[in-house]
């Protein structure tokens, strides 16, 4: 009787500086395996298909659960979260390879700085005095509510650069997630005091005009957030931003 099993192929790399290479390995079979907890599996027995001893794949994960945005990898050759990457949803040999538009550091694992670092452009964040009792917030009204509860969705996790044409090498494109994220804290009453400053960032180098409305990155975010419609909504404040600007000049 032919006993089942799970075969990965994984695209390697040892060292920022390293050649690329690839390793085939075979793990049994276990219903509701995810890709995450096959590269456990492999981890507990670092060996190639072939029978030769090797170094566990280096990878990275946290929440197991689509929240933290850690795991994301290329998994047959698109981008997603390799925890919601279910086993038996997938043509075998399973091929495993890190994203593109970041550094590899080891293996699948990148490093994404340049996502945050984005997001510190646009001060993605509401400055606020927390040394005394600031009372109950402003009030917002429910639909922009939902529509910041979509935005603040965002795990950072890169599948939208990943997947964006624009975002590469030889770009400075500060990418759709930066964008949304600068959409959520203008919508906010105490964030849109910063709200020109988070403009004049996405109107400089690498800011809106560098999308090229590919679409792709609202196809392929996991967490399924309007992207485009954010894009839309910075171009619209950039707009009245920069008339304004010329007007008061």
């Amino acid at each position: 009787m032919e006993t089942r099993s799970i075969r990965l192929r994984v695209k390697r790399q040892d060292s920022p500086q390293g050649t690329p290479y690839w390793h085939e390995f075979e793990v049994p079979y276990k219903p509701q395996h995810n890709v995450i907890s096959v590269l456990m599996e492999v981890r507990r027995n670092p060996m190639t298909r072939d029978g030769t001893p090797t170094t566990p794949v280096v990878w990275e994960a946290s929440c197991l659960e689509e929240v933290c945005g850690s795991c994301t990898m290329l998994v047959n050759g698109h981008v997603r979260q390799a925890c919601t990457a279910l086993v038996d949803k997938l043509e075998q040999p399973i091929v495993l390879e890190p994203m593109t538009k970041f550094p590899v550091i080891r293996d699948l694992m990148v490093d994404r700085s340049r996502m945050f670092e984005a997001l510190k452009r646009v001060r993605a964040w509401i400055p606020i005095d927390g040394t005394y009792n600031l009372g109950p917030g402003p009030r917002v009204a429910p639909e922009t509510q939902e529509f910041g509860y979509a935005l603040s969705r965002c795990m950072t996790c890169g599948c939208c650069v990943e997947a964006c044409p624009q975002y590469n090498d030889h770009s400075n494109f500060i990418g759709a997630a930066a964008i949304g994220q600068a959409v959520l804290f203008n919508l906010h009453p105490t964030g849109a005091m910063n709200k020109g400053e988070r403009l004049d960032a996405l109107m400089g180098d690498g800011g809106i005009a560098d999308c090229g409305n590919a679409q792709n990155c609202v196809q392929v975010c996991p967490k399924e957030i309007p992207l485009t419609t954010a894009i839309g909504e910075i171009g619209r404040q950039t707009t009245i931003k920069a008339l304004k600007d010329l007007l008061w000049r």
